[in-house]
């Protein structure tokens, strides 16, 4: 039994594909197994795996005809034979010290799972990198600490990646926990990480940035716009995970309304013009029906939040202009002059009070 089992999801990267692989095989943890699994990949990306697989025999080659990310990941984490399991998007890359770093701490501590924080970047034509250093707990409060996900429905706040960490085999295959295999979707990384947080019962976060997200690649999942509805779809599942136990969907219904009204936020930035409208109605449509059957407390929100909630359910039209200008005054903030921000910021923070 390897140490680490890294899974790399694989579809046409091949401009990418040899950094990600190369950021593994250099690890300074040796005793990996790295499955990388080909989902129909039309251009030259299986010929770099291979190449990879013939001077490594840590890597192995699953291939088969494109069948979406999460079937493509079920099959990795089916094939998966290591005390842990990882994941690299195969436009990403990580430090070198990351899976040897992570799997001592997982290991003496006995964890379900163990994340830590991040960097995004993007790279300028002339090669240049530049990094933003990403909290996974915005309060800092919480590193390095034993907890019990499952009992604390509040750790739902922490930024939701599945590839920032290492979970223990034995966990995920006592609960059976995958990927949805909804054909051609995306953003089925969300329903694994829900089902990790609720069904682990030892964690913890580590405040150290090992994984570096790519945020230039045109061809992202982030970046799609046909796909409208994938993260209606997802927490559609998700919320039937969570309702298998009433127990669990009880303690967890109001964070679950909580991350999904960011989610939807990133999701209504992400599409067309012409399908926000639309979006927006299914939108007031989830949340009032939610408001009428008391699953949400405004006890999780924010007062600004809770007020845009309202805003919604009263009106999504009224809401889409609200939204749209706090994305056009963003976009202008870098431009205000200093003092003419200060009053501004100083303004909002009143009215969130």
């Amino acid at each position: 039994m390897a140490k680490v089992s890294v899974i790399v999801p694989i579809y046409n990267v091949q401009a990418y594909l040899r950094e990600a692989l190369d950021s593994l095989v250099n690890q300074t943890l040796k005793d990996m197994e790295i499955i990388c699994v080909n989902d129909g990949s039309t251009d030259g990306s299986l010929d770099i795996i291979r190449e990879y697989e013939a001077k490594d025999n840590r890597i192995v080659v699953i291939t088969g005809p494109n069948g979406g990310y999460g079937k493509g990941m079920n099959k990795g984490l089916n094939r998966a034979t290591g005390e842990y399991v990882g994941i690299l998007e195969p436009d990403d890359y990580v430090e070198e010290n990351m899976f040897e770093e992570l799997y001592a701490i997982a290991h003496e501590n006995d964890l379900d799972f163990v994340k830590s924080d991040f960097y995004r970047f993007t790279r300028t034509p002339e090669g240049k990198e530049e990094r933003e250093y990403v909290s996974i707990d915005v309060t800092k409060k919480n590193y390095r600490q034993l907890f019990d996900p499952g009992r604390e429905p509040d750790r739902i706040r922490y930024t939701l990646n599945t590839w920032t960490g290492i979970y223990r085999r034995a966990f995920l295959n006592e609960h059976h926990i995958r990927h949805h295999e909804t054909p051609g979707a995306s953003f089925q990384d969300n329903g694994f990480f829900w089902q990790t947080f609720v069904l682990a019962g030892r964690a913890m976060i580590v405040d150290h940035a090992y994984y570096c997200n790519r945020r230039d690649n045109p061809n992202s999942s982030v970046k799609s716009r046909e796909k409208v509805y994938c993260m209606n779809i997802e927490y559609d599942w998700i919320r039937d995970f969570l309702m298998e136990d009433r127990e669990r969907w009880e303690r967890f219904q109001n964070m679950y309304w909580w991350k999904k009204y960011f989610v939807y936020g990133f999701t209504l930035g992400r599409i067309g013009q012409e399908y926000k409208k639309e979006y927006l109605a299914r939108m007031q449509a989830e949340y009032a029906r939610a408001m009428q059957k008391g699953e949400m407390s405004p006890d999780v929100f924010t007062e600004l939040e809770w007020t845009k909630i309202q805003a919604l359910i009263r009106n999504s039209g009224s809401f889409y202009d609200m939204f749209r200008s706090v994305k056009v005054f963003r976009k202008l903030l870098p431009y205000v002059p200093q003092s003419v921000k200060c009053m501004i910021m100083k303004a909002m923070s009143w009215r969130k009070k």
